[in-house]
């Protein structure tokens, strides 16, 4: 029976069904809002979370391209990968809030982080319907492994986590998906296109929710918010930051450019028009002289 915030995360990460994942995170997210789980952690959290076997999980540097035209099979393709995210993205809500149950933060943290799985699971299930739509289904696809690096990378310290899950890798998906809605709204998805628009603007919120309490430890550790954020992404993320930035929305979430235009590279030049290949010269006619 679960009665306490360490065994419900314990049962989310444990589940390797998606849907179940989901399902249990909606019933635990709601015992821990009506006060019906305490909040002890009695073991820590599994180091991975269990996965279906489908889909098949490769490295990062395997996977196919995807296509960015209008055809259904392209559609799929995205869809299935933000669908992983999300699944990921579940865990990731589980994982932060049973393994750091005993850094002392306030009810308020905990709150948050479970209502950010909730959303999260809320998301996946959101995908998978669109993508059932389509007449696919999450696992139909492979899909990369080194999202949870960075929880491994990070199971050590809060402020790591909080630098850089919500701080670049949920910020980071509100930098690409106005482009990715553009153009579902252009291939006349309108459907995907209001799916992902939702996802985005309530991933503010959890963009919001890791800039506000890694603002609080830096507030217990007396230390300066954009400079430890600049040092703990640097030591523990891998990928760089990268360009464009969705200023606006990050603003919304109280994560202003200050924290990471210094540390990241201008983007590069567009390549040059190509031109076109120069004609052969022609030999030199040997024009004889007219004879009248």
């Amino acid at each position: 029976m679960v009665t306490s915030l360490g065994d419900a995360a314990r049962a989310v990460l444990t589940a390797a069904a998606p849907l179940e994942k989901a399902r249990l995170t909606h019933l635990h997210a709601a015992a821990w809002a009506d006060g019906r789980l305490s909040p002890d952690v009695p073991t820590p959290p599994p180091d991975r979370p269990a996965r279906p076997e489908r889909p098949e999980l490769k490295l990062p540097r395997d996977m196919p391209k995807r296509g960015r035209g209008g055809n259904a099979q392209n559609r799929v393709a995205l869809l299935h990968a933000l669908a992983h995210i999300e699944l990921n993205a579940i865990d990731l809500a589980w994982d932060l809030v049973s393994r750091f149950a005993d850094v002392g933060m306030p009810k308020g943290f905990t709150d948050d982080w479970v209502r950010v799985a909730d959303d999260e699971a809320r998301h996946f299930q959101m995908l998978e319907d669109r993508l059932n739509a389509l007449g696919a289904s999450y696992g139909d696809l492979p899909a990369h492994d080194g999202l949870w690096q960075s929880a491994t990378e990070t199971a050590h310290d809060l402020a790591a986590r909080l630098a850089v899950v919500p701080m670049v890798l949920e910020a980071r998906g509100l930098d690409v998906t106005p482009d990715t809605v553009r153009r579902l709204r252009a291939f006349g998805d309108a459907e995907s296109a209001d799916l992902l628009q939702t996802i985005h603007d309530e991933e503010i919120d959890h963009v919001a929710a890791g800039r506000r309490w890694f603002g609080h430890l830096c507030a217990q550790r007396g230390a300066e918010p954009v400079a430890l954020w600049q040092e703990l992404v640097g030591r523990h993320f891998r990928g760089g930051l990268k360009r464009p930035f969705n200023t606006a929305s990050r603003l919304r979430a109280d994560f202003g450019p200050e924290f990471y235009e210094p540390i990241t590279p201008e983007a590069p030049p567009p390549p040059p028009p190509s031109s076109p290949s120069p004609r052969p010269a022609r030999p030199p006619v040997d024009r004889q002289p007219e004879t009248r």
